[in-house]
């Protein structure tokens, strides 16, 4: 397994050690193992504001965004996404907003760490094809991450403080 962890931002000196504990737990969580390659991109709310912007139309800045080497999503509403191609190792692309995640950490009375742990989950889900477009894939994207995220010992992110 490879992640590389690209740093925009002093202020990520710690994503190589959040990432190494995220992407492969998102992995083997998702069932698919963990001999796949992911880039993480440690950035600021500028950064992933002109990401957004470029990407999805949205000129304002967001917790964490990813890019998908291929198309993996579910055939139908709340199914399992397709796996990924085995002769492929590489899923994709994760960009991550300091600002924002330290702001929402704050203001959800959440560790950061945890916090950036979760959203490195969330977005290497997305990579492997979940996501939260329908109700029926929301149930099934964040029941995994849930189940993810406490097998690490945190507390379930969708909880209130």
């Amino acid at each position: 397994m490879t992640v590389d962890v690209i740093l925009e931002d002093d202020r990520w000196s710690d994503l190589d050690r959040l990432a190494a504990v995220a992407v492969p737990a998102a992995l083997d969580g998702a069932g698919v193992g963990t001999g796949w390659e992911v880039a993480v991109m440690g950035c600021d709310d500028a950064r992933i504001a002109a990401l957004n912007a470029d990407f999805r139309g949205k000129a304002r800045p967001t917790n964490v965004l990813s890019w998908p080497s291929d198309e993996r999503g579910a055939d139908t509403p709340g199914g399992p996404p397709l796996a990924p191609d085995p002769h492929d190792p590489e899923l994709g692309d994760i960009a991550i907003a300091y600002d924002t995640c330290a702001r929402e950490a704050a203001e959800q009375n959440k560790p950061f760490d945890a916090h950036v742990i979760h959203l490195l989950v969330h977005a290497t889900l997305h990579l492997l094809g979940y996501d939260h477009q329908t109700e029926a894939d929301a149930m099934r994207m964040e029941s995994l991450e849930v189940r993810i995220v406490t097998a690490l010992g945190l507390p379930d992110p969708y909880a209130t403080p």
